[in-house]
């Protein structure tokens, strides 16, 4: 597969659901094509599962609960270091898988998996993380103590730009912490879920204690209003975001919702110019622009604003653009045809509203790959700040720039922003850092880092319309979530136990 070509067999595959530790075809009507989006090769058909279908995940994952909450933990994190190894074998497949169904660099591919396996190595430590704590005479013979135990049966919602990762910001916890789980991908970019699950079912869970269910809208929205599922977790836009968690909360359920964003990076005239163009080449550009923590917009401060420009401007145009399989790639294509012609609508509007387009990628034609969706980096230079085009999100490799004399004035512009998943800052100076990080406005911030992505034991955050509920994904975020508290108070009088 070298050449980026999929095979006849992997053309014909046929997505399936795994509920119950059974994989089931759906009875779904409708289906939609899974298509490469470098070749727009035909890659398999994801149903398009039906409230029916997610009923009969809810309710085995429902039976499944009793049984898995009374697993030991140290039982329970065994078949996470057994899953552990399988994903460690299965290393280079599923990163493929991601490539070939999403688009990006191999390599990409390869450092999100790294993130999948760090988050379960972290949620094997949850017999330690998962513990109370007590406190003896909080008056004459009373004993308190405050215990946690499992939520219930517990959904992940996932977007289709880490097919692998994202899911393994939760999923990893939940088990571990006693909840079963149901995992829907995205209808977009399904096939890694299905290796995955192999993993999952070689691992060896009881039955109903991992199930995946396949489907847009509906299966959803099935998910949010099904009473045995109590708690959800969702990645993807605000828009969507929003629905997620106003009808799971409606319904009881306990939701973290992480939305959209519009990231800034601001850079100072004493930044190291060189490694801050690197960094936020790698961090707008890199998996084409489609993450929520890709750096959207670029605001130079001072004496910054040309020497940047100068140099971002050509490491944007000497980005090699191609079929992520290939050696030598730096930028793979967009997720598929409606997304490029949105980002290049976007780049027109950007330019209607003001911007010069020295870096122009719309129009890419790969040779050998003229049908994949390809839109090459691109620079807005002196996009408007109080435009359309600087505070939509674009989820491309499209990367505004904007000029300001002061901090303050850069500070203003973030801060000023609907979204607040990150913000960054290229600086020698630790006093303008410190002031940064005090002031601005987002949940992740880097400094002199362009992708500020917690490790697996931090909460990855976001603020504003960036996230919706109280506790994030990841490290002790996730046990919180996954997890209920419990406080119990008790009295054994001397007399009621002499006999003993």
């Amino acid at each position: 597969m070298s050449n980026g070509k999929t095979s006849n067999m992997r053309k014909r595959e046929v997505v399936g659901d795994f509920i119950n530790n059974e994989w089931r075809s759906s009875g779904a009507a409708e289906t939609l094509d899974v298509v490469n989006p470098a070749t727009a090769e035909v890659l398999g058909r994801v149903p398009l599962g039906t409230a029916a279908e997610v009923a009969q995940a809810a309710e085995a994952a429902g039976r499944a609960f009793p049984g898995w909450r009374r697993t030991p933990a140290v039982e329970r994190v065994q078949y996470l270091f057994r899953l552990k190894q399988f994903m460690e074998t299965a290393f280079e497949d599923v990163s493929r898988s991601i490539t070939v169904e999403c688009g990006k660099t191999l390599d990409e591919s390869r450092a999100e998996m790294r993130r999948a396996i760090e988050n379960v190595e972290i949620a094997c430590g949850i017999p330690q993380l998962m513990q109370g704590y007590n406190s003896e005479d909080i008056a004459p013979g009373i004993d308190e103590t405050m215990i946690r135990q499992p939520v219930g049966v517990s959904a992940i919602i996932c977007p289709f730009n880490f097919p692998g990762m994202i899911p393994f910001w939760y999923m990893p916890y939940a088990l571990a912490c006693g909840n079963p789980v149901i995992v829907k991908p995205s209808e977009k970019v399904p096939l890694t879920m299905q290796l995955i699950f192999k993993l999952l079912e070689q691992a060896g869970f009881p039955p109903g204690v991992v199930n995946l269910v396949n489907g847009a809208r509906e299966a959803v929205d099935a998910i949010l209003d099904h009473p045995a599922v109590r708690a959800v977790s969702f990645v993807g836009s605000t828009a969507v975001a929003k629905h997620v968690y106003s009808r799971a909360t409606a319904n009881g359920k306990r939701a973290q919702c992480q939305g959209g964003a519009k990231n800034a990076v601001v850079v100072l005239p004493d930044a190291e110019m060189d490694m801050a163009t690197k960094i936020i080449a790698d961090s707008a550009f890199g998996c084409a622009g489609q993450r929520c923590l890709a750096v959207s917009l670029v605001i130079t401060v001072g004496e910054a604003r040309q020497v940047f420009t100068e140099s971002i401007c050509n490491a944007a145009a000497k980005r090699v653009v191609g079929n992520g399989l290939e050696a030598g790639v730096q930028m793979g294509p967009v997720i598929s045809a409606a997304s490029k012609q949105r980002i290049e609508s976007l780049i027109g509007k950007g330019r209607g509203e003001g911007a010069s387009v020295p870096v122009d990628g719309r129009g890419a034609r790969i040779p050998g790959y003229e049908n994949g969706f390809f839109v090459k980096p691109t620079i807005l230079v002196d996009l408007p700040p109080h435009g359309e085009v600087a505070r939509t999100e674009i989820f491309g490799p499209v990367l505004g720039l904007m000029h300001v004399e002061t901090l303050d004035e850069a500070l203003t512009f973030i801060n000023s922003s609907e979204y607040g998943n990150q913000a960054s800052l290229f600086t020698s100076s630790g006093t303008a850092a410190r002031r940064f990080r005090y002031e601005a406005q987002a949940g992740n911030i880097g400094i002199n880092i362009g992708v500020a992505a917690p490790m697996a034991f931090f909460p990855f955050s976001g603020w504003k319309e960036s996230f919706f509920g109280d506790l994030h994904g990841q490290g002790l975020d996730a046990v919180e979530f996954f997890t209920q508290k419990k406080v119990v108070i008790e009295r054994w009088p001397k007399e009621w136990t002499r006999r003993f």
